[in-house]
């Protein structure tokens, strides 16, 4: 069997067995480097560098929680959440703040993938204050993540701005044109259109139909996490606004999200709204917030090199094709579940297409694919699974907003709920995008 679908089942096998994602992705790869021809050594080598790749992530992931901490203490989520229930007290203003709240999340996801581009730094700003409205409206948050994951999945896969910039120009076309095939007159966002329409589906079903019902969440938990102890005053209130404005304004100066959030944490400092013997266990708690998604990250980050270490992700791709001869239907496909199988293990559609292309090209020429279609096909290869994978910053950023009171699981509340709703949908639309095209 090979070696990178031994890992992925495995891991998934795990984590839907309740056993913690990072034991998942360690035992993950270690079956996936040994069965993969990798000896014990060559597999931890592997493993070790793959982890120092993720380094620089997890630590703006620690810095990120402990901004988020220091805003809670300055009370603004407290008045943005006393004012959201204001807003409940009214006869008719329950089911129109849930639609506001949710078309809201949609929006600011998003924009955090373009025009803002600041990927999932928004979360833990934003999200924690408002659980406490959610709980009142008995939101769903099953339908929140999904809300979240669709913001941070669909613009980078349709618009070729901010992220989708690097995604489609830079990575998509960029490696498909570098494997010998000529897209110089493909429209990326005509080539991505059809998948994108699979992902709005997906969303309409999560809100509409899935996630619909009311679902009740403990109001005390969530005070003991998000509303003790804050003190409301303009002071915060202002510096709080600055702070985020000026995180935001440098990361998008500076590229950096560790940078971001360290200057609005030294914001808060400066200005006296956090008092320095106070800092150290602001910064402590906030770190303590975001440790497992960046616990998880550097795992992801290992586990994926031991996958790219094997050697077994173009024989796994080779041997789905020939399955299928010039059956065009059946080799898309397979290139398209292949794409899953692998992007859930990565978590990174970025990571993904790259590996793919070189593969992928050959067989999309050999088979009489058009440009148009090679792109859609390579294309949605990529983004299947991002939603969907335990280790992808798609699904562990919604978590880590969601799960501040204890009440949101990551595997059940989250990953499944975004696979069955974004992968299935996706992998049909690009199925039907590799026909049609």
């Amino acid at each position: 069997m090979n070696a990178i679908l031994i890992a992925v089942s495995l891991m998934l096998a795990l984590t839907l067995a309740r056993t913690h994602v990072v034991i998942s992705l360690l035992l993950g790869a270690l079956a996936g480097g040994l069965s993969g021809g990798l000896d014990l050594a060559q597999t931890l080598a592997a493993f070790n560098k793959g982890i120092s790749n993720g380094a620089s992530v997890a630590l703006s992931y620690a810095l990120l929680g402990a901004f988020a901490v220091a805003i809670a203490k300055s009370g603004l989520p407290h008045a943005l959440a006393d004012a959201a229930v204001a807003r409940l007290q009214r006869s008719d203003g329950k089911t129109r703040l849930k639609w506001l709240l949710l078309g809201l999340l949609a929006v600011v996801s998003v924009m955090s993938q373009n025009l803002v581009p600041i990927h999932i730094a928004f979360i833990p700003l934003l999200i924690p204050p408002l659980l406490y409205v959610m709980a009142r409206l008995q939101l769903d948050r099953r339908a929140v993540a999904c809300v979240i994951t669709f913001g941070l999945v669909t613009p980078y896969m349709l618009f070729p701005v901010g992220f989708g910039d690097i995604f489609l120009n830079q990575i998509l076309l960029g490696n498909i044109a570098k494997a010998g095939m000529d897209v110089s007159g493909v429209n990326v966002m005509h080539a991505m259109a059809i998948p994108a329409a699979g992902m709005v589906a997906g969303l309409l079903l999560a809100v509409f139909a899935s996630y619909r019902k009311p679902r009740s969440y403990s109001l005390g938990k969530i005070e003991n996490a998000e509303r003790t102890g804050a003190r409301i005053s303009r002071r915060g209130t202002v510096t709080a606004l600055l702070a985020i404005a000026c995180a935001f304004a440098v990361q998008l100066y500076s590229d950096s999200m560790l940078l971001g959030a360290l200057s609005g944490f030294l914001l808060f400092i400066a200005s006296g709204a956090l008092k320095w013997r106070e800092a150290d266990d602001v910064f402590g708690d906030g770190m303590k917030l975001m440790a497992m998604i960046g616990f998880v990250m550097i795992t992801a980050q290992g586990f994926a090199e031991v996958l790219t270490a094997t050697g077994q992700i173009g024989e796994l791709v080779s041997a789905s094709a020939s399955l299928f001869g010039d059956n065009r239907g059946m080799a898309a496909f397979a290139m398209l579940f292949v794409g899953l199988v692998v992007t859930m293990g990565i978590g990174s559609s970025f990571s993904t297409v790259p590996i793919l292309t070189a593969i992928y090209v050959p067989l999309c020429l050999q088979l009489g694919f058009s440009p148009l279609a090679t792109v859609s096909i390579i294309g949605t290869a990529g983004a299947l699974g991002d939603a969907g994978s335990p280790a992808s910053d798609s699904t562990l950023g919604p978590t880590s907003g969601l799960n501040v009171d204890g009440q949101h699981d990551h595997m059940r509340d989250t990953v499944i709920p975004t696979f069955l709703h974004y992968n299935l949908p996706l992998l049909a639309a690009g199925w039907v995008a590799a026909l049609v095209l």
